[in-house]
């Protein structure tokens, strides 16, 4: 888990963020929590989002993949996705997640897919499947992100 791994993005998007001097993969890591966790984003654009996470390492007490888990896959999903849609302008501020758990994972991996339900000036809300491997649905999430203007003194986050 954590080990580093680089999304792929449209070149378009890597060209816009390029040109103001920002590590676009950096930018759109799962972070330090997701890294920890073994988050890795493998596709990413404002149309969809997909990333993986491995059970192992991620479940509660029976031995079961812990909804914190997902929850944290479908934002970190979510979020990209959002901020791809806003670009290099807004800043993405989740402000709600919600998660509703249909079955249980206990191996292997899990692969969440974001797909936006709105993409407004002001918000983006996105829908994200998180499946097994046997691509049964584990998870559904919803998570809206405020849209906000880039404003003078913002930090980019952190490299992961």
């Amino acid at each position: 888990m954590g080990e580093e791994h680089t999304p792929t993005f449209p070149q378009e998007v890597i060209d816009e963020y390029a040109a103001l001097g920002v590590d676009l993969p950096a930018l759109f890591s799962a972070g330090h929590l997701g890294n920890r966790m073994g988050v890795r984003i493998v596709e990413a654009s404002a149309d969809r989002v997909v990333g993986t996470m491995p059970v192992e390492g991620n479940t509660q007490p029976y031995g079961l993949l812990h909804g914190g888990a997902s929850a944290v896959l479908a934002e970190t999903l979510g979020s990209v996705g959002s901020m791809l849609h806003g670009g290099s302008t807004k800043i993405a501020v989740g402000v709600d997640l919600n998660c509703t758990h249909h079955r249980a994972a206990r191996s292997g991996l899990v692969t969440g897919v974001a797909i936006p339900v709105h993409r407004g000036r002001s918000t983006a809300t996105y829908e994200i499947v998180i499946s097994d491997e046997a691509d049964r649905r584990v998870c559904t999430a919803r998570l809206t992100c405020l849209l906000r203007d880039v404003r003078p003194g913002d930090a980019a986050p952190a490299p992961a």
